[in-house]
């Protein structure tokens, strides 16, 4: 069933909201489709073999958040020759500030071409205003490319395969790879000088290349009726016949392997503008029974000692680990800072086991070209904070994401372990975009080990859907209509199953790269497990929650090595939290039921959209055989 003919009720229970996904037009040119969603183009493919993941002409605003145009005058054409499609589209800033640009697409056997035209009819303050075009990572990260320069020079280079924390490939004209056996493609961009960053440095699954540099100012103003005109032409050569993809329609085989040292420990994130709920709902907190509470403590943001205090009652209540999420301020010299907050600390009565540590300004995105801030060297915020808190373990790295730890290597050698955070909705929030996030961690994972060393202890969170605060400008974004929006706190699939795949999922990805511990969620809030109940006026566990409780059930296990034959669709992690019980975690991260082959049968627990609806706990079934039909982003825990 398409989203577009999901009744309300339904499209709530998997995505929190009842905004539909944007329709998708599949549009086909001989070998050559495509498909048409809000007047961009995805998911682009010669012989049903991703050449492309997307071309779109966007623009961002002051705060990089992406305007949602509004499109008018939209005609497709299709005939035997191949597809024209053109359309207006209009843009509106917050100072009322309006742009309109016009595109026309063509495609015809194995070419295609974007044209856009935009016009300000005032000045138009942006941060971009052009193309991007995204190129997979699957099966292209280092693989050879082909780049020609604005200035004619050709580079023969490779797609970066551990993560470049700077441009691979600046002043670019064209880029060309090998698709597949005997088909090549280029990609030609025309208008003004384009550059390459690897996005999976946010998390998302491509490597994106944008119009404009990085190095040039920005936010910059479009003077009024000055005409911003661009192209991108696709143009693939294919000699003899490639094979095409796999069929879509396989079941998905789960299997095992051997013994993989242990599962991630599951956490929870509390805030203090959370903590007198969280002491509110201290007996979901025992029933979920995370390892971990990090407690986020900010005293640039006016946390002080009574914060201390309330994470001090939560802590007294709460057996498992505690650790505090210090950001310094900087402003002076570390030791007097962090032994101010020792005595705080201290004098709270609060009971820690570790302290994480990061200077504020390291919240903030310093891009390429840019002049880092202010801020004492790492080395010596480290070691104030170990000479504050000496019995602690001690935590650093960054806040924010793997970009800023990428671009800002710590002294490893000072810390006891190292952690970041990811968020799906940086630069894309469609369902698609979050989900194949999940394909970026494996290369996240493998490059931060070669960064930290393999032994060193690494530990990822708060990682959720919605966004906790903008390195990349002044805020996150107002959501008060709960769509799917870019760097939004609050996410409407928090309420839906989505979220619990999707979380199911990253947790299955840090298992197989060995990260100590993941934080995935909140207690309560826009990122929490628990929400209220309207039936019986107390709280309930939203889908997502439900998914904690499996993750924190089987965190610190004896784990097994786990193999999906379709990651994009199925993804799984397993252990032993006992001697000779084996147990699975399994999840659909697609919105259609998947057939799915299991290493073994058992008793399973389902959590999919018919327990959402119905408002009951994950039923229960047996599976003799280990064959089952997985619903649309269902959640399903097997224990043989």
């Amino acid at each position: 069933m398409s989203d577009a003919i999901l009744p309300d009720a339904r499209r709530l229970a998997l995505f929190g909201t009842d905004e539909p996904e944007p329709v998708h037009r599949r549009l086909a040119a001989g070998a050559l489709s495509c498909e048409l969603i809000d007047g961009n183009l995805r998911n682009i493919r010669f012989n049903d073999v991703e050449v492309l993941r997307a071309i779109s002409f966007v623009v961002r605003d002051k705060d990089w958040g992406t305007h949602a145009p509004l499109i008018r005058d939209l005609a497709v054409e299709e005939d035997a020759d191949g597809f024209y499609v053109s359309y207006t589209a209009e843009c509106t800033g917050g100072e009322g500030e309006r742009l309109i640009y016009r595109a026309n697409i063509s495609g015809s056997g194995a070419h295609l071409a974007f044209e856009g035209e935009a016009v300000p009819e005032g000045d138009f303050l942006t941060n971009r205003c052009g193309f991007t075009i995204l190129h997979p990572i699957v099966g292209l990260a280092g693989e050879p490319a082909e780049v020609t320069h604005v200035d004619g020079t050709v580079e023969r280079s490779r797609f970066p395969d551990l993560i470049e924390p700077l441009q691979p490939f600046m002043g670019m004209r064209a880029i060309s790879h090998q698709v597949a056996p005997g088909v090549r493609a280029t990609c030609r961009m025309e208008g003004d000088s384009f550059e390459m960053e690897d996005q999976r440095n946010w998390s998302d699954a491509s490597y994106k290349t944008y119009v404009r540099p990085l190095a040039l100012p920005w936010p910059y103003v479009l003077p009024a009726g000055a005409p911003v005109r661009q192209l991108v032409r696709l143009d693939i050569e294919a000699k003899g016949s490639s094979a095409g993809a796999k069929r879509d329609d396989e079941p998905v085989a789960v299997t095992l392997g051997g013994a993989h040292g242990r599962l991630p420990t599951f956490g929870l994130v509390v805030t203090p503008q959370e903590a007198a709920a969280s002491l509110d709902a201290l007996d979901m907190l025992a029933e979920i029974a995370p390892q971990t509470l990090l407690f986020h403590f900010d005293p640039i943001a006016g946390h002080g000692a009574a914060d201390l205090a309330a994470f001090a009652r939560i802590a007294q209540a709460y057996p498992g680990e505690c650790v505090l999420e210090c950001v310094a301020a900087c402003e002076g010299p570390p030791g007097a800072e962090f032994g101010a907050v020792a005595e705080q600390v201290r004098a709270a009565g609060l009971r820690l086991d570790a302290i994480a540590v990061s200077p504020s300004v390291d919240r903030r995105s310093t891009p390429p070209g840019s002049v880092w801030p202010p801020c004492p060297p790492l080395d010596e915020v480290y070691a104030a904070a170990r000479r504050a808190f000496p019995e602690l373990r001690l935590g650093g790295g960054m806040f924010s994401y793997f970009t800023e730890l990428n671009r800002k290597r710590p002294p490893v050698e000072r810390l006891d372990y190292v952690t970041h955070c990811t968020c799906p909705i940086v630069h894309d929030a469609d369902d698609r975009s979050v989900m194949q996030s999940l394909e970026a961690l494996p290369f996240i994972l493998r490059s931060t080990w070669a960064i930290i060393g393999p032994g060193k202890p690494y530990r990822i969170g708060p990682s959720t859907i919605g966004m906790r605060q903008n390195p990349y400008g002044s805020r996150v974004m107002p959501n008060p209509e709960r769509r799917r929006m870019t760097m939004a706190e609050i996410d409407p699939r928090q309420d839906g199953l989505f979220a619990a795949a999707w979380m199911v999922g990253y947790a299955a990805r840090l298992a197989e790269a060995g990260v100590e511990s993941f934080v995935g969620a909140a207690l309560t809030g826009p990122f929490g497990l628990i929400a209220p109940d309207a039936a019986s006026g107390g709280t309930r566990l939203r889908p997502v929650g439900h998914a904690a409780k499996f993750l924190a059930g089987l965190g610190g296990a004896a784990a097994f090595a786990v193999a999906s034959s379709a990651p994009s669709k199925v993804l799984a992690l397993g252990g032993e939290p006992a001697p000779g019980q084996r147990v699975l975690l399994v999840a659909n991260l697609t919105g259609r039921e998947q057939s799915v082959r299991l290493p073994f049968g058992g008793t399973a627990l389902i959590l999919d959209e018919r327990t959402v609806l119905a408002g009951e706990e994950p039923r229960r079934a047996t599976l003799a055989d280990g064959s089952v039909l997985l619903p649309a982003y269902a959640v399903m825990r097997l224990e043989a």
